[in-house]
């Protein structure tokens, strides 16, 4: 086994090489005096004279932190925490990542602290939650310096740079680059009619999802979001604020049109239960439309989860017709005819609880009186009943709410069959989706996850 050493470190600025009580040899003198008293051996020097404490960037630090992993120290002592670092964060860094994970003691003469000791980690603990304090500062300081750059038309930096765009850190705003022509012409095909899928391939990117989030992005029109607020920035707009506009209404439109005019019940339902791909209306010549597994389709890379999935392709409308099927047949199931005999225990558990907080508020009383400490036993058990109680209620009370939607929807649903004819596509296409979770085709077999 390695032999452990007591390893003192010392550290003296340029400045304080002379001072009193701050000089190597001063320190050398006091440490090993308490290395002594405490028999610490054998004993190790790491000396750094002549360097600065607001980086832990030293010979010495660095090789005592080498030997530290290296399981060759067990205790670690400074005459001062400042000469270790001057630095609260690298101070926490080296105590609490470096010799904590190594089951080394850390022991600083001057403030008492040694890490051993209850006293000393309590010392820990407050130096820790200062240290937090002053992070959390630091973040309310600079998310105000960041308002007020932005405020002022300048890119808050940090983050990704938008697409089409540089960022001049000397400047503080953002140059378009050899990628703005690109995000031109993303908006005029999109304004053309192009679909997103579609823009996607033609200007060769990889998703579809970049080509929505470029036609998102305000930044693009001249303008900076920052935390839900809009702000004029002093960048180059690549597009008008028009073009921006007319984009965002011509996006608006086609999503109420896809929801509204989509001649496909299931649309956004379907998953295939071979790969877990999302799967999709394919038109089938004339007989009709097929569900195809998105690994099969190949028309959306992103969505290919397993390209050799075998999944069997059904006909839409036999599917259809099956959900439907068992939409309808869902009023006419069993109910839950437990839930009325539950309705009387959860009045039981509610009379248990205020009860037993009654007892609580007696004992209560009785302590203030008397102060007897086998009082304060029986408190501490009844509070631990009342909230096992509380925990039995909130359990009943969410059992009989899921049960309550069910016969909710139950109702519904009786007179679906008969009102089913005379719903528009939409409407229909809202009653299912509120209803079913997903569907799951598996080689053929549908099954229906409902929403209850």
């Amino acid at each position: 086994m390695k032999q452990q050493k007591a390893a003192i470190y010392i550290r003296v600025s340029t400045d304080a090489q002379l001072e009193e009580g701050y000089s190597i040899e001063a320190q050398k003198e006091m440490l090993a005096a308490y290395c002594v008293s405490k028999k610490l051996k054998p004993i190790e020097y790491y000396i750094d004279g002549g360097y600065t404490g607001s980086n832990i960037d030293r010979p010495e630090l660095q090789r005592l932190i080498a030997d530290v992993k290296n399981g060759l120290v067990g205790y670690v002592l400074v005459y001062k925490l400042d000469r270790l670092s001057r630095s609260q964060k690298d101070t926490l860094y080296l105590i609490e990542d470096v010799f904590n994970p190594h089951n080394v003691d850390f022991i600083s003469l001057n403030e008492s602290m040694d890490t051993s000791t209850p006293l000393g980690r309590l010392m820990l603990g407050i130096l820790s939650a200062f240290a937090q304090l002053e992070r959390e500062n630091i973040r309310e300081r600079t998310r105000m310096g960041m308002r007020e750059r932005v405020k002022a038309g300048l890119w808050p930096g940090g983050g990704r740079v938008p697409f089409g765009y540089d960022y001049d850190r000397d400047k503080g705003i953002l140059v378009p680059n050899k990628d703005a022509e690109t995000v031109k012409r993303i908006y005029d095909l999109y304004l053309e009619g192009y679909s997103t899928a579609k823009i996607a391939r033609m200007v060769g990117l990889k998703y579809e999802k970049l080509a929505q989030q470029i036609l998102t992005r305000k930044s693009n029109a001249g303008y900076i979001i920052y935390n839900g607020e809009e702000y004029r920035g002093r960048h180059e707009p690549i597009i008008s604020p028009d073009t921006y506009q007319r984009a965002a209404a011509a996006m608006a439109n086609r999503s109420r049109s896809r929801m509204t005019d989509s001649q496909y019940l299931l649309t956004g339902l379907l998953r295939c239960g071979r790969c877990d791909a999302k799967m999709r209306y394919q038109k089938w010549g004339g007989a009709g439309c097929k569900i195809v597994c998105y690994s099969q389709d190949k028309s959306k890379p992103h969505l290919v989860r397993d390209e050799n999935c075998g999944n069997a392709r059904l006909w839409a409308e036999e599917l259809e017709n099956a959900v439907l099927g068992d939409l309808f047949s869902f009023s006419l199931r069993p109910s839950d005819d437990t839930a009325a005999p539950k309705q009387n225990i959860l009045s039981l558990l509610t009379r248990q609880h205020e009860e037993t907080a009654r007892k609580i508020k007696r004992l209560y009383h009785l302590y203030a009186a008397a102060e007897d400490d086998l009082l304060l036993g029986s408190i501490e058990e009844l509070q631990k009943q009342l909230e096992a109680l509380q925990v039995q209620i909130t359990q009943e009370q969410e059992r009989q709410a899921g049960v309550q939607k069910i016969e909710d929807t139950r109702k519904t649903l009786t007179t679906l069959r008969e009102s089913w004819d005379y719903m528009t596509m939409q409407e229909r296409r809202q009653i299912v989706r509120s209803c079913v979770d997903r569907v799951v085709i598996t080689d053929g077999v549908a099954e229906v996850y409902y929403r209850l």
